[in-house]
């Protein structure tokens, strides 16, 4: 016996004696009989959702697909083609034509010269003649005479407005002002910083000093009766409700949740090789009650019977029917042809025509023979003829 081909025993965890071993198995059992129908039904579904896949919703795409291309792709194409587009084409010349055009006309031979004939040259010749002699004239005027004289009269108008108000202001600061502001600051400092320094640190500063200390003592004292009951209330709170709830998890829960767990994964897979085993049942049954018989009748009965109308039946009246079509395409040319050289003939026996010389046969002037006056050509591609004289001319002499 092959051990490696079985499923390698499931390790548990330490601590698990014989009474959860004894209930483990009642328990997959219980779980299998509930997860039997479902894995079931559910390979039935996976089974009909992939053949009405198959069958069913592949050539439906298919045929909607080519619904879609036939009646309403190649139509839309064909319209775009062939519709649309020669009359965009025809719409964006006339829109051209009727109101780009004379737009475009019109500023290019009407507007632009009226405006720089009209307008930009009287204008820049009256800037560079007229207006910029008169700007270089004011520019000198302005640097040499205004400039100057303003410069003095400023100067002259500063010295007045400083002798008249900055000078008088700065004295009344100087000399009045800031003696009085430091003299009033020195009587502060004596009479009323100092004694309110000294008595913030030699009164406020030990006093703030003991009440802090004071308040510490409390706070130590609060605090160290506040962390003995929180201590106190942690105890209890772990003590009653946190490890009992911890030993029921760990001792019932988790034990309970992962045989659980594992009941379930192993009745799936079960009820896998079940449903597959009873899926194969199908099959076999199928095949041997349908599909066998079905497959001899279309060997042995079906496909003789559509060898011999392929053979007998349908290639001889393929090959005729293909007979038949070149023939009636030979006699539609011929009538084509017919009916399009008597048009012709009719035409010009209407209107006349030019001349069709008669068709002779081809002969070549530039040949050279005995008895004939040799002509200069100037075709290099001549071949000339035998030098030969002709039998009637050899009977006549001989005669």
């Amino acid at each position: 016996m092959d051990y490696g081909k079985h499923q390698a025993p499931a390790h548990y965890e330490a601590g698990e004696g014989c009474l959860t071993t004894l209930i483990r198995i009642p328990v997959r059992i219980v779980v299998l009989v509930i997860v039997l129908p479902v894995r079931m039904v559910w390979d039935v579904l996976v089974a009909g959702a992939r053949a009405a896949d198959r069958i069913l919703l592949r050539p439906l795409g298919r045929a909607l697909s080519w619904l879609f291309a036939t009646l309403v792709s190649a139509p839309a194409v064909w319209l775009y083609a062939w519709v649309l587009t020669p009359l965009g084409h025809a719409l964006r010349w006339l829109a051209a034509a009727l109101f780009v055009w004379p737009w475009v006309a019109l500023w290019r031979y009407v507007l632009v010269p009226a405006v720089r004939y009209g307008l930009v040259v009287p204008v820049v010749w009256l800037y560079e003649v007229v207006l910029t002699p008169i700007g270089h004239g004011l520019r000198w005027v302005y640097r040499e005479l205004l400039a100057r004289a303003g410069r003095g009269i400023a100067a002259a108008v500063g010295w007045l407005l400083t002798a008249l108000f900055v000078w008088p202001v700065v004295g009344v600061w100087r000399y009045v002002l800031v003696p009085l502001a430091l003299a009033a600051a020195w009587l502060a400092e004596h009479l009323i910083v100092r004694p309110l320094a000294w008595a913030y640190r030699e009164l406020l500063t030990p006093l703030g000093h003991g009440i802090t200390w004071l308040l510490e003592l409390l706070a130590r004292g609060i605090a160290a009766v506040g962390s003995g009951l929180w201590a106190a209330v942690v105890w209890l709170v772990l003590t009653l409700l946190v490890a009992p709830l911890g030993w029921l998890y760990r001792r019932v829960l988790a034990p309970v949740g992962r045989e659980i767990v594992a009941a379930f994964g192993v009745a799936w897979r079960i009820a896998g090789y079940i449903s597959r085993a009873v899926g194969r049942a199908i099959a076999w049954l199928a095949w041997h009650l349908i599909g066998a018989p079905v497959t001899w009748v279309y060997r042995t009965v079906c496909t003789p019977v559509g060898h011999f109308v392929r053979d007998a039946v349908w290639a001889p009246a393929k090959r005729a029917a293909v007979e038949a079509g070149r023939a009636a395409r030979a006699a539609l040319r011929t009538a084509r042809e017919t009916v399009a050289r008597a048009r012709r003939d009719a035409w010009r026996a209407l209107v006349g025509g030019p001349r069709v010389p008669e068709p002779r046969e081809p002969g070549s002037p530039l040949a050279r023979r005995l008895g004939v006056t040799q002509q200069a050509t100037t075709v290099p591609s001549a071949a000339p003829e035998p030098e030969i004289s002709s039998l009637g001319e050899k009977n006549a002499e001989r005669g």
